[in-house]
């Protein structure tokens, strides 16, 4: 055993080491749509006075997290995202009216003197009428009063809090404990309206709370004209009910907001939909994977069996990553995570195919050796095609939006340790197994040094596929044009997270048609809502704007029919948020093409970067339009299986076009319709491969996933096998296409002097064509 490999074999094990430990000693951190509970984005909006900038936003988030902890709702989660924004995650919470009452109020309280009573018919005037200073408010029993300027704001309030007073029959009332200098303020307040004599309206005090009086209590006879009350505090009284009162406690004691909070999106996931889309992922990881391993197994076979025992190590290791890195584990994320299952198999696939071709080429050659060469030739695809992959994942978390971010640093993790079990694990297994004289001797076993049989059959018929390369670019443009008919004649149905609006999602315990809940909602004032059915008999239900009260009045009209209804999953999405995911989605889409385009630019001719481009739109295309002609959802968990499938397609065409580079360089007169028809004949036995390991994955995910993964999982499904055809018979075709038209003149008319070619640009590897 070489240095080399023992140093790569002591890594890995303690790699493996430090992962099992983090798995058996960290428990994952589940995002709400896994353990159940209500995710609010919070939008801070600009006020007269207050611009809802960073600092702003910031001064927001703690009094909301003040407000939170007082709820008792078990370790929340508050984050700020952009300058204006504020993610709120309430674990176990079902029923957001409350918190959604609570939080979002604005909850300015300030205290005022009374100027005397307003003349009767005036209307209430919240906002300044007679002057800067003075407002117009009713009293709680109705009476106008006129009221000076804030003496007194929330700010100098120390602490509120409920009790019952029953000795003065006073009922429920809010205490209040002010700050000192607070404290002096309203000694002065009430000093001053004892000055007035009593029963006179400009004795009382207004206590205001978002523009309404909720107290206006008359300073008692015995306190004297600029005494007033004691600094200490005061109390609040109004026949509140236990519920007022300790909300009211609530509010006051958590501060006001700086700015107004409008709930741009609101998520409900019930626990029950969590636990078994957990199972699904499950059970699909296990038997995804399992399949991957045998299929590799019989293909490789003992080399198979050491890349599925690294590709168990990889999931050991990106598991361990996830949970030690604090990564929050959402749905989509482990629809990656299993995902990555399947990709984790294509570096040893291109690596195994390699030594394959150095031991058919040299067949008295060492297993060692081949399989060294076959690590050091497949390197260079392997690290292009994974950072292909890893550009998506960083668009999918930039431009993405809640779980789908969760999706995007799953997949990256994924890819990075992927590329540690392929390079660093399997290597140090296979290089020991190399080392063997029962594993040189018998090539049976090793599963390298034999070809396989898909390499065997193309050697042997030798299928000349670029003779006439613009018959296969119509056939992708005909494929093209059937997806545009779908999204022309059928549309794009977008969710909700791009149209704006609710989805909520019910079970209820005696069956439901779509017709009689249709019917039933119509009569209870929702006749806009479309109704489908979901998962398990379940019961979808799209509407407009509608808030949480409507949303509690919904839920009653169909317990009507049928019988106790449970809410599943709820998700509310302001119009201006959804048109600003609808334009990041746009965004993602036209910042992939670009990036793409750039990368493949600088490692490969242009010419074959635009073909891989050409590729990669026509798979998107193709994969909108099935959606489109099936009439499934375009959302954000699709926007991510497109941005998969970005990553996927041009995965496929960096493979074949390196191979394109590798047996160019080699031979510079043969003419490049030649080579790239030898390229792609190499390369096939891995893109089958590779796509069978991954569509196991995906199948799996389809069937066992539910409906949460069966969206994203059918587009991955069609994603890859369309990659894979354009990756050959559209990328290809179009780099041929490109260089026939850019690589000479045309001839001058009427002359028959030939003209020479102009010389070709500089191959990567410092070839010239």
């Amino acid at each position: 055993m070489t240095r080399a490999t023992t140093v790569r074999a002591v890594l890995a094990a303690a790699v493996l080491l430090v992962s099992v430990f983090i798995t058996l000693t960290m428990s994952p951190r589940l995002g709400l749509d896994l353990q159940g509970g209500t995710r609010m984005v919070l939008q801070a909006k600009d006020s007269a006075t207050v611009e809802a900038d960073r600092e702003t936003t910031d001064r927001t988030l703690e009094v909301l997290r003040q407000r939170i902890d007082s709820l008792g709702v078990a370790e929340p989660v508050l984050t700020r995202s952009g300058e204006d924004r504020i993610i709120v995650e309430l674990p176990d919470v079902q029923d957001p009216r409350q918190a959604a009452a609570v939080i979002g109020r604005t909850a300015q309280l300030s205290f005022h003197e009374v100027l005397g009573a307003a003349p009767p018919g005036t209307d209430p005037a919240p906002e300044p009428e007679n002057g800067p200073e003075r407002l117009t408010l009713p009293d709680e029993q109705g009476t106008q009063l006129d009221l000076g300027p804030v003496r007194l704001s929330g700010a100098g309030v120390k602490d509120a809090t409920a009790f019952f007073e029953a000795q003065q029959a006073a009922g429920w009332t809010v205490k209040l404990d002010f700050h000192k200098d607070a404290g002096k303020d309203w000694t002065k307040l009430t000093g001053e309206a004892a000055c007035h004599p009593a029963g006179d309206e400009r004795r009382r005090v207004a206590i205001v709370l978002d523009d309404k009086v909720i107290s206006s209590p008359q300073v008692d006879p015995s306190v004297g004209c600029q005494a007033g009350l004691p600094s200490g505090g005061t109390q609040i009284t109004g026949s509140f009910s236990a519920k007022e009162a300790r909300d009211l406690a609530l509010l006051i004691k958590g501060g006001a907001l700086p700015v107004p909070v409008e709930i741009v999106e609101q998520r409900t996931v019930g626990p029950t939909l969590g636990a078994d889309a957990i199972d699904a992922s499950t059970q699909a990881a296990l038997i995804g994977a399992a399949a991957t391993a045998l299929f590799i197994t019989i293909v490789y076979r003992l080399f198979g069996a050491l890349a599925a025992v690294a590709l168990a190590a990889y999931g050991v290791i990106s598991y361990a990553a996830l949970v030690g890195l604090g990564v929050t584990l959402t749905l989509p994320g482990l629809a990656g995570f299993v995902l990555a299952i399947g990709m984790a198999v294509d570096a040893n696939v291109l690596v195994f195919e390699r030594a394959r071709e150095e031991c058919q080429a040299q067949p008295k050659r060492s297993l060692r050796s081949a399989l060294t060469t076959g690590f050091q030739k497949a390197f260079s695809a392997v690290a292009d095609s994974n950072i292909t992959t890893l550009l998506a994942a960083g668009l999918l978390f930039f431009l993405g939006s809640g779980p789908v971010k969760g999706f995007g640093v799953t997949l990256a993790i994924g890819v990075i340790a992927s590329m540690f079990s392929a390079l660093v694990i399997a290597r140090a297994l296979t290089e020991i197994a190399a080392g063997s004289r029962f594993v040189s001797d018998y090539r049976g076993i090793n599963g390298i040094a034999r070809p396989g049989s898909v390499r065997t059959w193309l050697t042997r018929k030798d299928p000349q596929l670029f003779r006439k390369p613009v018959r296969w670019l119509v056939v992708s443009t005909a494929l093209v044009a059937v997806a545009v008919a779908g999204i022309v004649v059928r549309g794009i149905d977008l969710g909700v997270e791009f149209t704006g609006g609710r989805l909520v999602e019910y079970s209820t315990s005696r069956p439901v048609d779509v017709e009689t809940a249709r019917s039933t909602l119509a009569t209870a004032g929702f006749a806009d809502a479309e109704i489908t059915t979901a998962g398990d008999g379940d019961i979808s239900v799209r509407t407009g704007a509608l808030d949480n009260d409507g949303e509690h009045a919904l839920r009653t009209a169909l317990a009507t029919e049928g019988g106790e209804t449970t809410k599943v999953r709820d998700e509310l999405i302001g119009p201006s948020l959804g048109d600003e995911l609808r334009r990041n989605a746009l965004i993602a889409l036209g910042v992939a093409v670009l990036v793409q385009l750039a990368y493949l630019a600088v490692r490969f001719r242009w010419t074959f970067a635009v073909g891989s481009v050409v590729a990669m739109v026509h798979d998107v295309v193709v994969v909108v339009g099935a959606f489109a002609w099936l009439g499934r959802p375009v959302d954000g968990i699709f926007l991510a299986a497109l941005l998969t499938v970005i990553g996927y397609s041009v995965n496929d065409s960096v493979v074949v076009f390196d191979r394109v580079r590798e047996l160019w360089g080699r031979n510079r007169k043969t003419p490049l319709a030649t080579v790239s028809n030898r390229a792609v004949l190499q390369t096939v036995p891995r893109t089958v491969n590779t796509g069978m390991g991954a569509l196991f994955i995906l199948a799996a995910l389809a069937v066992l996933g539910g409906d949460s993964l069966t969206d994203f999982a059918l587009a991955l499904l069609i994603g890859i096998v369309v990659g894979t055809w354009s990756s050959v018979f559209t990328a290809v075709p179009g780099a041929l296409v490109l260089e026939r038209t850019t690589s000479a003149p045309p001839p001058v008319p009427g002359s028959s002097r030939r003209t020479r070619a102009p010389r070709r640009e500089p191959l990567d590897n410092g070839a010239r064509v």
